[in-house]
């Protein structure tokens, strides 16, 4: 695992304990209310299966989001948020 993976991962570890009323490590964590699920992956130029295999999601997840039947929740939400700000650093991350 590269210095880059570790870092993402502790990041989002201590973000997901943070935004579950974990200890607070100094810093704020912002995951937006409002995620665009179909805009963050037409950024990307990647279709629904595409997106969701090269993000370890399901097709019908992202589906249903982009649909609007369903709203990305917990993990999910902060990895989408990752994904929106810095996507090529999480591709590699999560590349074999």
């Amino acid at each position: 695992m590269t210095d880059l993976t570790k870092s993402i991962l502790k990041g989002v570890k201590e973000a997901l304990e943070y935004s579950k009323g974990g200890v607070d490590k100094g810093f704020k964590v912002h995951i937006p209310k409002d995620i665009d699920v179909k805009n963050i992956r037409s950024q990307l130029h990647l279709n629904q299966r595409e997106f969701a295999q090269q993000f370890g999601l399901t097709v019908d997840a992202v589906r249903n989001w982009e649909q609007h039947r369903r709203t990305p929740e917990g993990p999910a939400r902060v990895l989408l948020t990752l994904i929106d700000k810095i996507p090529e650093d999480i591709q590699k991350a999560l590349s074999c």
